[in-house]
C-alpha cells in the first residue's frame, strides 16, 4: 500500500497502479530504459497492472521481467475497458498513468490520474482529465516514490 496525503486534495491509500503501455511505458513498442527497475521497486507497495492494445505486439516480451499483470485488449471500446479495470480494482485505491485518448476515462476515474507527454504526445482530452501532467514516465514513477512532489503539485 502507498499512503499519500495531499491537503485539500485527499487522503489516499493506494493499492494499484494501472498503466497504458505504448506511448506511456514504451516508445514504438520498446520499453523505455529505467521503467522496468522503477516498476519492480514500486511492486513492493503497489500491484502493477498494464492494460494495453499492444499496437506493436511486444508488451508481453518486454514486460517479462517486470512484476506486473498484463491485459491485452481486443479492438473496440478500449477506453471503457480501461475504465472498467480501474473500477474493478477500486478507483479510489488506484493510480492510473497514460497518454492516449483511450486512457482518458481511466485517468478520470482513478483516485489519481497522471498523463505523460513523451515522444508519442498526449491526447488533449486525456490531458484535461488528468490530475498531473509530467514530461516522462520516469518522472511519473518518481512522483510515486517521492510523494512530497505530488503534495507540492496538488495541494490547494
Amino acid at each position: 500500500m502507498l499512503p499519500i496525503s495531499i491537503p485539500q486534495f485527499g487522503e489516499f491509500e493506494f493499492e494499484h497502479l494501472v498503466l497504458d503501455y505504448n506511448g506511456t511505458l514504451a516508445i514504438d513498442g520498446t520499453l523505455i530504459d529505467g521503467v522496468a527497475a522503477r516498476l519492480n521497486a514500486l511492486a513492493d507497495s503497489l500491484e502493477i497492472h498494464v492494460v494495453t492494445a499492444d499496437t506493436f505486439g511486444r508488451a508481453r516480451e518486454n514486460l517479462a521481467d517486470v512484476r506486473c499483470s498484463l491485459e491485452i485488449l481486443p479492438p473496440g471500446a478500449q477506453d471503457v475497458a480501461k475504465m472498467e479495470t480501474v473500477a474493478a480494482l477500486g478507483a479510489e485505491r488506484t493510480i492510473a498513468i497514460g497518454n492516449g485518448r483511450n486512457d482518458a476515462l481511466m485517468l478520470k476515474s482513478a483516485g489519481l490520474g497522471i498523463v505523460t507527454l513523451q515522444k508519442e504526445g498526449a491526447s488533449v482530452v486525456t490531458l484535461l482529465t488528468a490530475d498531473v501532467v509530467v514530461s516522462s514516465i520516469l518522472d511519473a514513477l518518481d512522483l510515486l516514490t517521492n510523494p512530497l512532489r505530488l503534495k507540492a503539485t496538488l495541494r490547494a
